[in-house]
This record gives structure tokens, sequence and C-alpha cells, in this order.
């Protein structure tokens, strides 16, 4: 009897292949970008590879297909036929030409507008940020007038050294990204940000009630005249704002939060023309953070002084007026100290820096010189500490509620993770590598469309798990409803597509499909079973 045997990791990678399928991004994809011409792959199974790559979790490049495909069950993640070698650098390259050529943001309005049309996706809050992505190399230089530019910047990952481009998203409450844009690498925040909120608006046609929620940046006179009242917003206002900085500073009396680590202050403004609310809050995990950094601050500023006061006390004045004066600007560059014992002395010094006794008629000055002792303002540094961890919020709606308020605005942290996700060196879809400013705007859209799948995946199980009453382990064996999508990756390890050839007839099974595994593939649904051979 002849055997052969072939064993092909599938591991969770079905389940990246069916949310795909379920949500028709294939069809949206290859009816805005089809196939022109004469190579194997539609634009939709090459966009399909790439985010079976970009949630690999295995360490590769984004880009790299033949290496990542060549021992994966190709027929059955992308259909019969399909070689690792067409998904190669060429399938890749007409792939991202094809997206730029037509719009990368309009390509993802488009795939979101799908999205939500299959999706009971919730939209009453928006999170818009931004983010920098550095790279490395020379590049080619943009061979039209309306790509990026690949620029030194400000970057958000600390390397001033490298250029880099900007990437907006705006993400629902749930973090599922609705909007995305590549930008040059030296635009403003407060132009991005804002143009983010007013596509999504205009892209989308979302509900009016919807809040549309931002981080300072988007915090200007210019830009809180262009938002208006025709739509929601809240964000936080900077403390560089003199208004706000009063406020923060004022000796105001405040109330406790539901949520009852924080406390709050209500007030209101007429910043930029535009009537809105302004909350005053002190979070009282902040405030033991800072605390704790500005003792710090305190011993080296403390220690400074300490110097600074040596030179002061060496330095001589023509007159006591002089010398007080001197100690006034001293104490107003050293804000938390104070002079102990503060007084001015007199001493008599030769004319003419010469050693030994002055001669009976040679002619003397009086210098004058300070002399203190120095020590914290404890009342000054009382007052200030009482006052960190204090950040302002402002919106238009003037009828929010502060707990509700302060509940909207932390979502905030939706749009961060996803940006965490895409810097994630496990995943790393955000390392960029290619010459061409056209074709990185188009990857950068397909990192947070690749974003996109992995938060629905994620909402779409715990949604399920909610709905259903049933649980799965977490990392510590412990029920859970909301595991991580990166979890239910590890779970399916060691998960294969097994083919047994028995005298030439073959025969294939899925291997390593637990009682727990096959409860989470019926929970995503007939495409996801579809793949790991189950039956409904």
């Amino acid at each position: 009897m002849n055997v052969e045997i072939r064993t092909l990791p599938l591991d969770h990678l079905g389940l990246v292949a069916g949310v795909f399928d379920q949500l028709d991004i294939a069809d949206v994809i290859d009816n805005r970008i089809p196939k022109l011409r004469n190579h194997n792959l539609e634009h939709s199974k090459v966009i399909k590879a790439m985010i079976l790559n970009g949630l690999g979790f295995v360490g590769q490049r984004l880009y790299l297909f033949p290496e990542f495909y060549e021992k994966l069950p190709l027929d059955r993640l992308l259909g019969e036929g399909v070689l690792a070698s067409d998904l190669n650098d060429d399938a890749l390259g007409r792939t991202l030409d094809a997206i730029y050529a037509y719009g990368p943001t309009e390509l993802f309005n488009e795939i979101s507008l799908k999205v939500m049309s299959q999706l009971d996706l919730g939209v009453q809050r928006l999170h818009a940020d931004t983010t920098s992505f550095s790279v490395q190399g020379e590049y080619e230089g943009s061979s039209g007038q309306k790509a990026i530019e690949i620029a030194l910047g400000h970057s958000k990952d600390g390397r001033m050294d490298l250029k880099q481009f900007i990437l907006s998203v705006v993400t629902n409450q749930d973090g599922i990204p609705l909007f995305a844009k590549a930008h040059s690498g030296n635009a403003s925040d407060k132009n991005t940000i804002i143009e983010a909120m007013l596509k999504i608006k205009s892209g989308l046609s979302l509900d009016d009630s919807a809040y549309y929620i931002a981080d300072s940046a988007v915090y200007s006179e210019g830009n809180i005249q262009r938002l208006g009242t025709d739509m929601l917003w809240i964000t936080r206002a900077p403390a560089t704002l003199n208004e706000i900085k009063r406020l923060q500073d004022s000796d105001v009396e405040m109330v406790e939060c539901k949520d009852t680590r924080y406390r709050c202050f209500s007030t209101t403004s007429n910043y930029g023309g535009i009537p809105q609310k302004l909350v005053l809050y002190q979070s009282q995990p902040m405030q033991e953070r800072k605390e704790k950094t500005f003792e710090k601050t305190l011993e080296k500023k403390n220690k400074q002084a300490e110097r600074s006061l040596g030179k002061l006390r060496r330095r001589e004045f023509a007159c006591e007026a002089d010398a007080r004066k001197e100690a006034d600007l001293w104490l107003e560059e050293h804000p938390f100290h104070r002079f102990k014992d503060l007084s001015v002395k007199v001493i008599t010094k030769k004319m003419e820096k010469k050693q030994g006794r002055p001669r009976k008629d040679e002619k003397l000055r009086d210098v004058y010189l300070i002399e203190a002792n120095l020590e914290l303002d404890h009342d000054k540094i009382s007052k200030i500490k009482s006052k960190l961890g204090r950040f302002v919020l402002a919106t238009n709606d003037i009828n929010l509620d502060p707990d509700t308020l302060l509940s909207y605005y932390k979502g905030q942290q939706a749009v961060e993770r996803g940006f965490r996700f895409l810097k994630d060196k496990c995943f790393r879809v955000a390392e960029v590598y290619l010459k061409k400013e056209e074709r990185i705007e188009a990857l950068a859209m397909i990192m947070v469309l690749i974003l996109m799948i992995y938060s629905i995946a994620e909402w779409m199980i715990r949604k399920r798990l909610c709905e259903s009453g049933e649980t799965i382990p977490n990392q510590l064996k412990k029920p859970t409803q909301k595991p991580t999508f990166k979890w239910i990756a590890f779970l399916f390890m060691g998960v294969a597509e097994v083919t047994v050839w028995i005298n030439g007839e073959m025969h294939q099974r899925i291997a390593n499909i637990n009682d727990n595994l096959a409860k989470i593939i019926r929970l995503f649904g007939q495409s996801c079973e579809n793949y790991y051979g189950l039956k409904s």
C-alpha cells in the first residue's frame, strides 16, 4: 500500500479568512478596482492574502508573501489553484498601484459602508487620532503631486532622526476603524484630525447624535469654528490656552463624580465663538502619579537651587538696592524656594585687585553681598500638589452631564489601542520598506484594514459569547466572555490541514479541533465553519 501524508498549518487563519468573507469585502474591492491586466489573482485575493499575512502573528514583514505562504493550505484559504509564487512582489505592487489610483481613503470608505451594512455596529461615538510611522532609507519620490511626502516631522515614536508619514484613523466606540487616511510626514495634527472628523461625517452619513471625540490637538479657535454646532464634539482642552490655564489653577469647589476616583467642576465658555461646556476634572490616580514625578523634579530643582545660590552669594553689587533686586529676580526663577534670613552685607575692597593691606592714602570701595539661606516654600508646593492631576474637557453639548462626558472621552483609548496594535512587533504590519510614496499611502490603508478585521473578529466573538451565554477559558483558565482575538489565535495554534493519499486516493481532514475550538468556530458562523470542515 502506497501512503503519502502532508500536514499544513491552518491555526487561526481560517477565522481571519471567514470574517473577511462574511463581510463581503471582496465584492467591494473587485467592483472598485477590477483586474484589468493578465495576471493570476484578483486584487481582492491579494488584499485578503495581505490581511492573512498581517494577522499571521509570525513576525514576518507584511509583503514577504512567497515565504509566508509556502507551507500554508492556499487552496483552502484563497481558492483552488492559488500558488505561493502568485503572491510575489509584483502582485503586491500591482494591487497597491490600483488602490492608489482609485484612492486609498475612498476605497476604505466604500469598505466601511459595506461593513456597516453587514453588521449592527454602534456609531454613537467616533474617536479620531493620528500617529506617525518612521521609515528608513531613501525614497524615489512621488510621480504625481497628490501623493504623501515621506518627510521629517514631529515623531510620536521619538525618532526625530528618521523620515516618516502620518496616519489618521477614526474608530467607533469598539475600536473598529471606519476611516483612514495617510498624510505627509510633516503634517500637523491640528489639520489632519479635523479633516478626518469632517470627512467621516460627510462620507458615511452618520447619525447627527453621534459624538466626534479627539485629543487636545483639535482644540483651536479655527477648528472649533469649523466643527461648529452641526455636529456634537468632545475634546480635551489644552492647558496652553490662558482660559484653560486659569481654570486649572483656580480654587473652585469640586464635587465627586460617579467614578469616585474623579472630582469635577462645570462652567461654560464661548471660545471660538461657539457656546460650550468646560468641565474641570481632577483624577486621583493621575494626581498620585504626578506627585511621584513632582517629588523627583523637586529634588533635582533643590540641588540646582543650592548651586545657583552659591554663585549668587559670590556676586558683588554696587549698592544694596541692586543686591535686593537681583535676589527678587532669583526667586522668580526658583518658584519652589524662598530665602531664610536674607540680608545684604557691606565689605570694603581695594579699587585695584592687589594683594596685601591697603596703603594709608589708598582709595577704597564698598561692595554689597547677598547673605541668605535657602528653604523650600512648602505652602506653595502644597498648593501646586493639590492641583496636580487636573484636566479640562470641552463639548458643544451644553446638556451633557460631567459623568457621561468623562466616560465618552475615556473611550479615546479605543483608537490608541489600534495604534499600539499596528506598531506591535508581534504583528509587524507597521514595517514599511517600500520605495514609492504612492505605494506607502496604499499600504497604510491595508494596515488599517488589517486592524479592522482584527477588531471586528474580537467584537464578533465577544458579542456572540455574551448573546449565547457561553464562555471560553482565559490565560488563567478562568471563564471569560471578553477574550482578545490574539488569545483566540493562541488557542488555535496546532490546528492543521492533514492530507493523506492512499494508493493515489486523497483524504483530507482538519486535525486538533477540540470541543472548545469547535464552539468558537461555530460562534463565528458558517463562513468560518467552512474553513475548518465543520457542518452546521
